[in-house]
């Protein structure tokens, strides 16, 4: 009673299809898409800053360590 079945489902897309039009879902696509993609990106290259900033700390760490023997 709870769930819903694959044919309730078909019949919301074709609701959706209906009120959008297929131009509209299409776009929409393509727009969440390159949004995930832009969001993706975003977080690797904020891992790549994070690691290439705990590295550069590291060496001067370092650095510090070998002028102090």
């Amino acid at each position: 009673m709870g769930s819903i079945s694959i044919g309730q489902l078909l019949i919301i897309a074709m609701i959706v299809v209906l009120l959008f039009g297929t131009d509209k879902l299409r776009n929409f696509g393509s727009d969440l898409g390159s949004s995930i993609r832009s969001f993706k990106k975003a977080m690797t290259d904020d891992d790549e800053d994070e690691t290439n900033k705990l590295q550069k700390k590291d060496n001067i760490n370092n650095m510090k360590d070998n002028k102090q023997e």
